[in-house]
């Protein structure tokens, strides 16, 4: 099997993994969600591990002279590895916050926090997205509500100080304001700046009314933008996500033209979540769309988060998300519209999804 193969494979399947070595994974909340951190090779990647599929999975992990190696039917199939604990979680802040409740180790070298932890529309079964999880992680006491600037930015100097990030990405529930976080996302890069001026980073947060805030973002030291789509269908978007779906797609890509030209090409990426009904066809189509006016679509394979009402919804294939991967790959490369020339961001990371290993 070719790397490409394995990776889309353990990100669908899952990876039956009895016992939890390296970092400690996400459970529930936002961002990678039941996941941990697995390098195949040079590659480092989230895969699930804490979701009912991951323990049915073919994929599980077997220990030979000291070092782990990935099996699939209990046949061997490569050398693989876990992400140490970075140093910088044993630390606290001066209030007593553990730094981990701040900001986590996502992948190998990238920090990445949600700045505030609440949604509008999270409590509200008419407006919630049904695959969203934000507020799992607050209910557990893993993290703090709201981080401000000052907290974000003494995290940040210690993780490029102890653990060599090379890059942080801030994301955000959508709070009741008009500019949808971008007011606050604007601050705390500002404070980060300050303290870590040459760490890249990445703001992710639903279009603002007024696209001057892009140019606020980008003087405050913000280097990349997510604006995350997760569906494209007009009717998949109403069904699982009838609250943002009633920002229309018309303005997202208002939005992406406004953004491109403040950050530039390459440096503007939405999400794309595969299997929550889009056909292949509509997520190659939008897909083309949005490279053409300088947005990288990271296509992510869909997981099921336990607690949320799409908990049993099944992930997609791995032939679907290949098949993806090797249309919308084919069209980056064409484009010259690659993940390794984003400065910061998911894209740029790029361990929720194989797409990159398709651009080459």
């Amino acid at each position: 099997m070719t790397s490409q193969q394995v990776i889309t494979e353990l990100q669908t399947k899952g990876l039956n993994l009895v016992t939890d070595v390296g970092a400690s994974g996400r459970k529930g909340g936002a961002g990678p969600s039941d996941h941990k951190a697995v390098t195949i090779g040079e590659t480092t990647v989230m895969v699930p591990v804490y979701t009912d599929g991951a323990a049915q999975s073919p994929y599980s992990v077997n220990y030979e002279a000291g070092q782990s190696v990935l099996t699939k039917d209990n046949q061997v199939i490569t050398e693989l590895d876990f992400p140490d604990k970075p140093k910088f979680y044993d630390l606290t802040t001066v209030e007593g916050i553990p730094y981990w409740k701040i900001a986590l180790l996502h992948s190998r070298n990238v920090l990445a926090t949600t700045v505030l932890q609440t949604c509008i529309r999270y409590d509200n079964r008419k407006t919630a997205c049904q695959f969203c999880a934000i507020g799992q992680s607050l209910e557990a006491d893993r993290t703090i509500a709201k981080k401000t600037p000052q907290q974000l930015a003494e995290v940040a100097e210690a993780a490029v100080r102890l653990d060599g990030i090379e890059n942080m990405i801030m994301t955000t529930g959508t709070p009741n304001t008009t500019d949808r976080g971008a007011a606050y996302l604007t601050d705390c890069a500002q404070a980060i700046r300050a303290r870590v001026p040459h760490l890249p980073i990445q703001a992710q947060c639903e279009p603002p009314n007024d696209f001057v805030w892009f140019e606020r973002m980008r003087a405050a030291g913000i280097d990349s933008l997510g604006m995350h789509l997760e569906a494209a269908d007009p009717e998949v978007r109403a069904k699982i996500m009838p609250g943002k779906a009633k920002v229309p797609l018309t303005y997202y890509f208002k939005a992406f033209e406004a953004a491109t030209y403040i950050f530039g090409r390459g440096q503007v990426s939405t999400y794309l979540l595969a299997g929550l009904g889009d056909s292949k066809e509509t997520l190659l189509d939008v897909s083309e769309r949005l490279i053409d006016i300088g947005v990288y679509p990271f296509v992510v394979p869909f997981v099921p988060i336990g607690g949320t009402p799409l908990a049993d919804h099944k992930p997609p294939s791995s032939e679907f998300m290949y098949e993806l991967y090797q249309g919308i790959g084919q069209m980056l490369k064409q484009a010259n519209l690659l993940s390794s020339d984003i400065k910061a961001g998911c894209a740029k990371c790029g361990a929720c999804s194989a797409l990159s290993l398709f651009e080459k």
